[in-house]
């Protein structure tokens, strides 16, 4: 078995941003055609069929394509400042599977395919999970072809210089049909099993979670000569508006609201901003309480800008329910790794996604930092091993 820590030290160079240390990997940027390269090239080096579909996912084959397939996969794509395991990690892991089974001599008695989803993050495009979303349905192909990155480039056009025809994205039901379970792997993006002192568990569910972009507008003006009374700031009006979002998460229990993405227009240091945009990502378990949240937040965005002279509008960019895994396949796996405790998460994915279509079910590997979405993310050597062989367990046990 090649080692999932040489799979991804192959990779560690790419994308790297030497001020966070972190990685920058949006969708299809250099770094992250490179990487898709790396796979395709992995792939092919095992005897792997690979396909691109029609909304730029990967799917890598043993064996040929069709109903009943088991498929297993991850992204390759990164938040600004990411670290080196979420995604990759389960990408690689899946092509050391594959080394696992064929050094047992088995032979799958089903298709297997490894799948790559493009712009899991949504770093580029604001859309989580962009990919699986528009392969099932959850996203329109029209409403993907108006995103825009903060360069102004259009979705269509990132794709189409990427190969993939803008105008063909959109609901498959046909590759859609030959997934009879999706299994992914991924690093565990908090502190359960660090807390449980176990190196894997079996995902039972995933936190609601939404993405909201907060518009303020005001007036621009001169920084020297504008007394500050007779200012209207949206700058200073949206600085309270983000202190306020956490005192309104932080009462209620089991909410999460951040603000990572802060924009002021035009962004001069002796200029008083015209607008400015924020974004929001708001989480809780409970669906309803996350509607909740975000709706006293908008009221508060609304009242705390017009006590500045502004305006304020928030939109929602993207929702995603709380899910529920396929709890018969979950009870599968946890048969097949019987040490693995269940964990629910507040991380989003593509199996998410998924889950509303196909039996879907997650593995999280033990994080030893407990720390994601950042250079800090880290496995350690020994479980990223042992993950390719639980994979592999897993893998063989749904194949039979």
């Amino acid at each position: 078995m090649t080692s999932v820590t040489a799979l991804l030290d192959a990779i560690s160079g790419i994308g790297r941003e030497p001020r966070s240390g972190g990685y920058a990997r949006p969708v299809f940027s250099t770094a992250e055609r490179d990487l898709r390269a790396w796979f395709v090239a992995e792939a092919e080096a095992r005897g792997l069929d690979v396909e691109v579909d029609r909304n730029g996912i990967l799917w890598a084959w043993w064996g040929m394509p069709g109903p009943g397939a088991v498929v297993t996969g991850s992204h390759l794509d990164s938040v600004p400042g990411g670290g080196a395991f979420d995604g990759p990690l389960g990408i690689a892991a899946a092509l050391a599977a594959v080394d696992v089974l064929r050094e047992r001599g088995f032979t799958p008695a089903k298709p297997l395919a490894i799948a790559v989803f493009p712009e899991e993050e949504g770093s580029r495009f604001g859309v989580a999970c962009l990919g699986s979303r528009l392969l099932t349905g959850a996203l329109s192909p029209d409403a993907a072809r108006r995103l825009t990155d903060r360069e102004g480039d259009t979705f269509a056009e990132v794709f189409a210089a990427g190969g993939i025809d803008p105008a063909r994205i959109g609901p498959d039901p046909e590759t859609l049909g030959r997934i009879g379970v999706f299994v992914e792997l991924h690093v565990e993006q908090g502190r359960g099993l660090i807390d449980l002192d176990r190196p894997f568990a079996v995902a039972e569910s995933i936190l609601g979670h939404g993405r909201f972009k907060v518009s303020v507008r005001g007036e621009g003006n001169h920084a020297g000569t504008t007394l500050m009374a007779d200012r209207r700031d949206p700058l200073v009006a949206a600085a309270g508006m983000v202190g306020r979002i956490a005192e309104l998460a932080g009462a209620v229990d089991d909410a999460r609201a951040t603000v990572g993405r802060f924009e002021p227009v035009p962004g001069g240091t002796n200029v008083i901003a015209s607008s400015v945009d924020f974004w929001i990502d708001a989480r809780h378990p409970d669906d309803a309480v996350t509607r909740r949240l975000v709706a006293d937040i908008d009221r508060m965005c609304v009242e705390l800008a017009a006590a500045r002279g502004c305006e304020a509008v928030l939109v929602e960019e993207s929702w995603s329910p709380t899910v529920g895994f396929d709890p018969s396949l979950a009870r599968r796996l946890g048969s097949t790794l019987p040490d693995a405790p269940y964990l629910r998460t507040g991380a989003g994915h593509d199996a998410g996604i998924l889950a509303s279509a196909v039996p879907t079910g997650m593995l999280f590997v033990r994080n030893p930092s407990g720390i994601s979405h950042s250079p800090e993310e880290h496995v350690v050597d020994t479980d990223a091993d042992a993950s390719a062989a639980a994979l592999a367990d897993v893998l063989q046990d749904l194949l039979a």
